[in-house]
């Protein structure tokens, strides 16, 4: 990815000179990623062709940001970043209407102590284990149904403090804690999460654990949804139910391992969203998720994958979804790339309708969103550029 750098001149020029440091580095950049959409059963039986899927994307979510280091003697740097999420389509903002909802963090970091960074920030269940997924490669198409173990990265965390360690003989450890803020009540809200990660060669495996508490329980029904450090991850009718929980945790472990042009890769998530007093429904909602792909380079310019992926949701209500998803990406230059993913889900069973009963499963793919029947289809033909 080509970068621009800013220099202390171009600092100075800009007026920033609280930033104008020898040691001192900005860097600008960013991506922009949209393509022409066909989903067959998109609300219903209504089938839809669309421009463009949101700040989410398809490959890569669309963003431009800044990230900057400045050197303090003895090894340690200063170091932050501000990344923003929009849709290319509309230019509108992504990650609920804010500036740099995808990151914005200030920390310290050192080669020998490893990284201390504070603000909203991705967990380290995204940052060790979802590089060795197939979401690295082809995104949202290949994502968990409905997003339910965060597996296309739907959600961030504010007020997070996040410490990575430095690698050692391939292993890395990251934990991190996000304050909820709430007086009185310091479990309400708040996030907590950790991974490890371990990469030597062609094999490479991670694993983590993340939990979020939603805000306290009231008298009666929680009727504003999902209240918490964590944005959450409700991306259409599979798990909407369910935004009234208590809590939400996720378990994910993922393995990939490089063989000449193939890539295999197996992953498996559990997610649980747990209710309460204020919850509208009455039992915890378990999803297990397995999830295998390949990828093939069948030329230095041209990666072709294919992936499956099974989720079961029983608890609450019990439901069942299988997606099988195929992509193929060609790089037109270090920078520009053109797409094509598709994908096929079926659902089958029962889910949460939000108001304590239940309704048929309803397909929907990845972490688009789209409310479809009991099957459905999405095709993407794309272009991305990166900058």
């Amino acid at each position: 990815m080509n970068r621009i750098a800013l220099t202390s001149l171009s600092l100075a020029a800009l007026g920033a000179a609280g930033m104008a440091h020898a040691q001192s580095s900005v860097t600008l950049y960013g991506t922009i990623d949209t393509s022409l959409t066909y989903i067959n059963h998109a609300q219903g039986n209504q089938n839809q062709w669309s421009l463009g899927n949101s700040s989410n994307g398809n490959l890569s979510g669309s963003r431009w940001g800044l990230k900057g280091a400045e050197d303090l003697g003895g090894g340690l740097k200063a170091i932050f970043q501000l990344e923003n999420g929009f849709n290319p389509s509309t230019g509108g903002l992504g990650q609920g209407g804010r500036i740099f909802g995808r990151q914005a963090f200030v920390g310290l970091t050192a080669e020998q102590y490893g990284s201390l960074t504070l603000g909203r920030q991705y967990d380290p269940l995204i940052d060790q284990v979802q590089g060795i997924t197939e979401d690295n490669y082809f995104g949202s198409a290949f994502a968990t149904a409905g997003d339910v173990d965060n597996y296309d990265n739907s959600f961030r965390v504010n007020s997070a403090i996040k410490y990575t360690t430095p690698v050692f003989s391939g292993l890395q450890a990251e934990v991190m804690y996000a304050f909820g803020g709430v007086p009185g009540a310091t479990s309400a809200e708040q996030a907590w999460a950790g991974a490890v990660a371990y990469n030597n060669g062609p094999l490479s495996l991670a694993g983590g654990y993340f939990y979020a508490a939603n805000s306290q329980a009231t008298v009666g029904l929680r009727t504003d949804g999902w209240t918490s450090t964590s944005d959450g991850t409700f991306d259409g009718p599979i798990n909407t139910g369910y935004a009234s929980a208590h809590s939400l945790s996720i378990a994910r472990a993922a393995a990939q391992y490089a063989i000449g042009q193939f890539t295999l890769g197996l992953g498996y998530s559990n997610s649980q969203y747990a209710p309460d007093s204020s919850s509208v429904f009455r039992d915890t909602e378990r999803y297990n998720t397995g999830q295998g792909f390949v990828n093939y380079q069948l030329s230095p310019a041209l990666l072709l994958g294919l992936g499956y992926s099974y989720t079961h949701a029983n608890g609450d209500t019990s439901a069942s979804y299988h997606q099988v998803s195929i992509g193929a990406d060609y790089n037109l230059s270090k920078r520009t790339d053109i797409y094509m993913t598709a994908a096929w889900q079926h659902a089958s069973g029962e889910t949460g309708d939000g108001s304590g009963g239940s309704m048929p499963a309803e397909a929907s793919i990845g972490s688009y969103g789209y409310s479809g029947t009991n099957t459905q289809t999405m095709v993407n033909l794309g272009l991305r550029h990166k900058f």
